[in-house]
């Protein structure tokens, strides 16, 4: 009832403001403020807001407000130094033992060229299309992925730390989207399963939706290595701004997104998306793609790269397999939110970002 009767008090009260009535009751004197006009009795009988929730609302706005107004703690970066990276783009073929040996050469390729830190692309091991996921997917818990074991040798005969691109995983009669991290002896330091999965259709140009075969991953994947501390993200989990966020609270320098857009998203969004992630969190980013072949059921846009905090490109490839190095001053990290304080100067009275994965 008093829903009712609020919604027509407003009502009446809408038109009662357009008076005349009332703009001669809120003229203010000379040299004054706006007086508040009067109005009728009847609109004081309206329920005044409340701050207190209710069995149908879940939080009030002032609750909302007295919760969001903390700040978080950004945590400091790592010691900052200068570390030359390197972003292999290689072509992908339907044999995987030929991509695995593609994969070793060029990060050996790379580490002689002075790289102490290799990134690879998404799905180097395979296709990419939900028919192939299955069919190239290995157990990482189980120690029977060859893939694995092909790049943890890598890193230890190279002494690098490796990005390790994607690979589809089974583990427990799920497949994943996977990424692993190894550090310059070898060890597996960690994995990250793709968060957001890529599930798009734009009529006329391309469909895909990798839940037709893949489980998304649950958790944030943040890692000190010997060169930095990297934030993990993959292809599509650049969309969305919140992960960045995090990876930037929790003090990463850089995020690696190994990614393969296509020729639709590719051209639009793969350059946009690096700079707004690396600009709006002050950190560097690197994306690594699979190199294009025209004749795949799924054509990679290519066009690997670095962005700098300031986003500016460091460094680029185009569409063809190569390799292109980068040296990163990491330093430029904390000089940029020195020069740009963006964090500190946030409205966490208004919005806040929660990261629920924290206990």
């Amino acid at each position: 009832m008093w829903i009712s009767r609020l919604r027509f008090t407003q009502q009446v009260a809408s038109q009662f403001v357009r008076s005349p009535a009332f703009w001669q009751a809120s003229r203010a004197k000379p040299g004054g403020t706006l007086r508040t006009p009067f109005l009728p009795s009847f609109l004081d009988a309206a329920p005044k807001a409340s701050c207190t929730a209710s069995k149908h609302v879940r939080q009030s706005p002032c609750q909302a407000k007295a919760m969001s107004s903390e700040a978080p703690k950004q945590i400091s970066t790592p010691k900052a130094q200068k570390v030359n990276i390197a972003l292999c783009q290689i072509a992908v073929s339907e044999d995987k033992d030929k991509n695995i040996q593609t994969a070793k050469a060029a990060i050996q390729e790379a580490t002689q060229a002075g790289a102490k830190l290799v990134v690879l692309p998404e799905m180097w091991n395979c296709p990419y299309s939900n028919e192939s996921f299955p069919k190239y997917a290995e157990d990482i818990d189980a120690g029977s992925s060859a893939s694995v074991s092909a790049m943890s040798s890598a890193a230890k005969e190279n002494a690098v730390t490796l990005v390790a691109g994607s690979i589809p995983e089974s583990s427990n009669g799920k497949l994943y989207n996977t990424c692993c991290v190894f550090d310059d002896q070898g060890k597996l330091l960690v994995k990250h399963r793709k968060v957001h999965l890529f599930d798009i259709d734009i009529p006329g140009k391309i469909t895909f939706k990798e839940s037709e075969t893949l489980t998304q991953g649950d958790d944030f994947t943040v890692v000190d290595t010997p060169a930095c501390r990297v934030g993990i993200g993959i292809c599509y989990d650049l969309r969305f701004p919140e992960l960045a966020m995090v990876y930037a609270q929790r003090g990463v320098q850089l995020i690696v997104y190994p990614g393969a857009f296509n020729m639709t998203t590719g051209p639009a969004h793969w350059e946009l998306l690096q700079k707004a992630r690396a600009v709006d969190n002050q950190l560097f980013v690197a994306t690594c793609s699979p190199a294009r072949n025209q004749g795949a059921g799924y054509t990679a846009w290519g066009h690997s790269m670095i962005i700098d905090p300031f986003a500016a490109i460091v460094a680029q490839t185009q569409e063809s397999a190569g390799t292109v190095h980068a040296e990163i001053d990491f330093a430029q990290v904390n000089e940029r939110r020195q020069n740009m304080p963006l964090f500190k100067q946030k409205r966490f009275d208004l919005y806040a970002l929660i990261d629920k994965t924290l206990s």
